[in-house]
């Protein structure tokens, strides 16, 4: 009998052995201005991920998988089968499942909030979202519904935008691509192009702006936008931020206010892919429209955004991580006040593109990168 304990435990302590020293080389280091950047993979093998959201109390994160599969990571990086559940997604180009956040009242209704491509007729799509109940043992997401859609479908498989945040207030805004119809950006009576302001059930508050104006959707908030893939509310102002994809050239951050139209594609600071002027343009700045709080001429592909406010990593106090897709990087943006006032390009060599990151409750950095086979990891100041 001692015998073979003493072999159970010289098998277990093997393989704690071999586990901390997978570990330890899945951790990668890379140079800052800050100090020496770790990415830890956290867990690999994930198809297309496109956003995370962080379960309260330690409970691990929900990923999404653009094919259309939600999964439930642990905090020890187990990976989960698809939670079931989730609606049939239109899985075609950039379409597919996208965000997903939580209920600011996830702890006693257990909401769970996606975005998706959802399709319609002549074989178009447009973005909805929707919402159901997290079952207790994360395996099930019940009665979901659809409350919101981008209505007229336009997308041939191109810009969804989808990325939703909550507001202080409760509102759920979320960011919409213009379906690569870059005229529709401009017409209210259609929801291309836009950042839409609605309760968690759907229903539409009677102070959006363009409540009552005849021809317009009583849904949008702002307008005049090409393609969102990050949003994010500033912990300090409790203002809505977001960026988008300019054509060939010309990724932006907006401030995002009541009404406002933020120029696509009448004002931009890109050019066709075909290297040509955009048609409509008028210019990198148009009067009556809102110009970008930050741009950039070559684009890094944006997408994911995220304030860190946390006690963990002192030195990235108030400052704005977005991922890139193109560059491949994680991007640092310090902040005085609302003003940029230095860029830094981190995680050069990761080999991904990254899609989203977020701050997690422990004061964390996660990113995930966007591939046939993507991975999560975990990113911190060493």
């Amino acid at each position: 009998m001692m015998k073979k304990t003493t072999l159970a435990t010289l098998l277990v302590t093997s393989l704690l052995s071999l586990t901390a020293n997978a570990q330890t080389d899945e951790q990668q280091t890379f140079k800052s201005e800050l100090g020496p950047v770790t990415a830890t993979t956290v867990v690999e093998g994930l198809e297309h991920p496109w956003a995370l959201a962080f379960l309260p109390n330690q409970k691990g994160m929900l990923v999404t998988e653009r094919p259309g599969h939600l999964r439930w990571v642990s905090p020890e990086g187990k990976l989960s089968a698809p939670i079931t559940g989730v609606p049939q997604v239109w899985a075609k180009g950039q379409g597919g499942l996208l965000d997903v956040v939580l209920s600011p009242d996830f702890t006693n209704d257990r909401m769970v909030y996606l975005s998706f491509a959802e399709g319609g007729k002549d074989n178009k799509a447009g973005t909805a979202v929707g919402r159901g109940r997290l079952s207790d043992d994360l395996s099930k997401l019940n009665d979901f519904e659809v409350i919101f859609r981008q209505e007229p479908k336009l997308s041939t498989g191109n810009h969804f935008g989808s990325r939703m945040v909550f507001d202080r207030d409760g509102y759920l805004f979320i960011a919409l691509g213009e379906n690569n119809q870059r005229s529709t950006s401009q017409d209210l009576d259609k929801l291309q192009g836009t950042v839409v302001r609605i309760y968690p059930d759907g229903r539409i508050p009677d102070d959006n702006p363009f409540v009552g104006q005849k021809g317009a959707r009583p849904e949008i908030w702002s307008y005049g936008h090409r393609n969102p893939q990050g949003a994010a509310l500033n912990p300090w102002a409790g203002t809505l931020w977001t960026h988008e994809h300019g054509p060939k050239g010309g990724d932006e951050i907006n401030l995002i206010e009541r009404g406002k139209n933020y120029g696509w594609p009448l004002a931009t600071h890109g050019i066709d892919y075909s290297s040509r002027p955009i048609p409509e343009a008028k210019g990198k700045t148009v009067e009556g429209t809102v110009a970008p709080h930050q741009v950039w001429e070559k684009s890094p592909g944006i997408s994911g955004m995220t304030f860190y406010d946390g006690e963990r990593f002192k030195p990235w106090q108030h400052n704005l991580f977005i991922g890139a897709l193109a560059d491949k990087d994680l991007i640092r943006l310090q902040l005085d006040g609302d003003k940029v006032v230095h860029e830094e390009r981190l995680l050069g060599g990761l080999n991904g593109r990254i899609r989203d990151v977020r701050q997690s409750p422990d004061g964390y950095l996660y990113v995930l990168t966007d591939e046939d086979k993507g991975a999560l990891y975990r990113v911190g100041l060493q």
